[in-house]
């Protein structure tokens, strides 16, 4: 086999990789959206046919032979080769070291361990998710024991994430970040409150959509390639490549803003998918390099763009068209002082830009414990509300707005939660960066996010997963990541809300 025909079949592998993800993409996203609940069996039993032909097709001698002999002629590879190399070897071997049926099992509990929180979330019922979450920290022990025996699971797991953190980076971060997060929220507490009736009331549905629509005009989103649709947990899905993106959001009548950041976060997340350059389409470089990455830019949308003043005094007249009854004496301040008023909340994905970060350290401290067998599962309803009266000074009144909330643990995602908070701090400082050259304000205030967008993939969307996620960071920046100016962002922003 001479070089060049083996970067031909480097090329095919990848396609073909692709296609079986692009089908696996297809039925989660399905799944999550608009199938009939009975159907979670015969949609397993299909992606578990689909996860086992793309397991022998990563683990095959013929596949191993072939990244074998690229990495040993790497010095005859460019950059965006090696890098195609080295992620497919690190999944080839992380599947080579699983048993097969494994494999299957943990792909499929996915799917069945969706369907389940589903209903216990709506009967407020952990003790029906209960034994699937167990299967889920069991397994997830197994597979990390198989894929690195040596490595404590739990940090197996969030490296798996984001290439480079550990449960002890993860500690640190979030000590540091509490430390200055805690007295802060506190100084807040004692100021009078914000006013938020402006984003209260009814609303229907009709117009949220008009709203949702409008959002992904100003965001940029091609609606050629991004399809939106509406579930019980907002999330956004890759199809197959750039080109293919889904996200979703929910409506609340009572409150339109939910539906609105839903909209924005995720609309980041597409962003940055659909911003990999299109020579990446196909091949194991399409897409966001890790979830931290991945939620700096979620996050960098929703909460430093979304949340600002300046985008306020764009969005509220567009706001007011589409709701006159409720927002005909509303201004845009007031619309900017209700949206970042500071009130611990039951639910993560409705907090504010302060307690936020405290939400995912209750999510971080009970993972890291029950993969370690230091809590039980039986016992996590109980500690999880004991750690929201601990850190948010409020009470869970029920399953369903307390440890069942998030999908994420019945989808698999053990390790994930510290992303949203990673992604908040690395948000920071890609937002000081790029103030040095964009008048971010100004955009804001015009609704013509273009310039944003264009800084962000000419320095971090391009790319894909070309450079691994503290390389990308400091491509980006030209610095190291630095939590204290997040924290400095967060006491600089509610000083001034607060008058404190």
């Amino acid at each position: 086999m001479t070089l060049e025909q083996a970067k031909e079949k480097l090329m095919d592998l990848q396609k073909t990789i692709t296609a079986y993800n692009h089908a696996l993409g297809l039925l989660f996203f399905d799944g999550a959206t608009s199938a009939p609940r009975g159907t979670a069996a015969n949609r397993g039993q299909t992606m578990s046919v689909l996860s086992q032909a793309l397991y022998r097709l990563n683990t095959r001698p013929d596949t191993v032979e072939l990244l074998a002999f690229l990495d040993e002629n790497r010095s005859a590879l460019n950059e965006r080769e090696q890098r195609m190399v080295d992620l497919l070897r690190k999944e080839g071997r992380k599947m080579e070291r699983i048993p097969a049926e494994e494999y299957m099992a943990f792909r499929r509990l996915s799917v069945e361990a969706n369907a389940v929180w589903r209903t216990a979330k709506e009967q407020s019922d952990f003790a029906l998710f209960a034994p699937y979450l167990q299967k889920r920290f069991d397994m997830s022990r197994k597979i990390a024991g198989y894929c690195a025996p040596d490595v404590d699971p739990y940090d197996f797991w969030l490296n798996d994430n984001e290439e480079g953190i550990s449960r002890a980076l993860c500690d640190d971060f979030f000590a540091s970040v509490r430390s200055r997060i805690v007295p802060l929220l506190q100084a807040v507490q004692s100021r009078p409150q914000l006013d938020n009736a402006i984003i209260k009331g009814r609303f229907p549905v009709a117009p949220q959509a008009v709203l949702a629509h409008k959002l992904m005009d100003v965001l940029q989103l091609d609606p050629l390639h991004v399809g939106l649709a509406t579930t019980e947990h907002p999330f956004t899905t890759s199809l197959g490549s750039h080109l293919d993106e889904r996200i979703s959001t929910h409506y609340y009548e009572e409150d339109y803003s939910y539906s609105m950041f839903s909209i924005i976060h995720e609309g980041g997340h597409a962003l940055y998918n659909t911003g990999s350059d299109d020579s990446l389409a196909y091949t194991v470089l399409d897409g966001g390099v890790s979830m931290c990455v991945h939620e700096s830019q979620s996050r960098f949308y929703e909460n430093y763009l979304g949340r600002s003043r300046a985008f306020c005094e764009y969005l509220f007249p567009v706001l007011r068209e589409i709701f006159p009854e409720h927002l005909k004496n509303g201004t845009a301040e007031a619309f900017y002082r209700a949206i970042n008023r500071v009130e611990p909340t039951l639910i993560r994905t409705q907090a504010d830009e302060l307690t936020y970060c405290l939400h995912v350290l209750v999510r971080y401290e009970l993972e890291k414990r029950a993969m370690a067998g230091e809590l039980a599962v039986a016992d996590m309803p109980d500690e999880w509300n004991r750690l929201y009266k601990e850190y948010l000074g409020i009470d869970v009144p029920n399953d369903r707005r307390g440890i069942l909330q998030d999908s994420h643990w019945a989808d698999g995602y053990l390790g994930y939660f510290p992303s949203y908070a990673l992604g908040n701090a690395y948000g920071a400082q890609f937002l000081r960066k790029m103030k040095e050259t964009v008048d971010v304000d100004g955009c804001l205030r015009r609704g013509d996010l273009r310039p944003i967008n264009e800084w962000n993939r000419q320095h971090i969307w391009q790319y894909g997963c070309l450079y691994r996620p503290a390389d990308l960071f400091r491509r980006a920046t030209g610095e190291s990541f630095d939590p204290t100016v997040y924290a400095d962002y967060l006491e600089q922003k509610y000083t001034a809300l607060y008058d404190l």
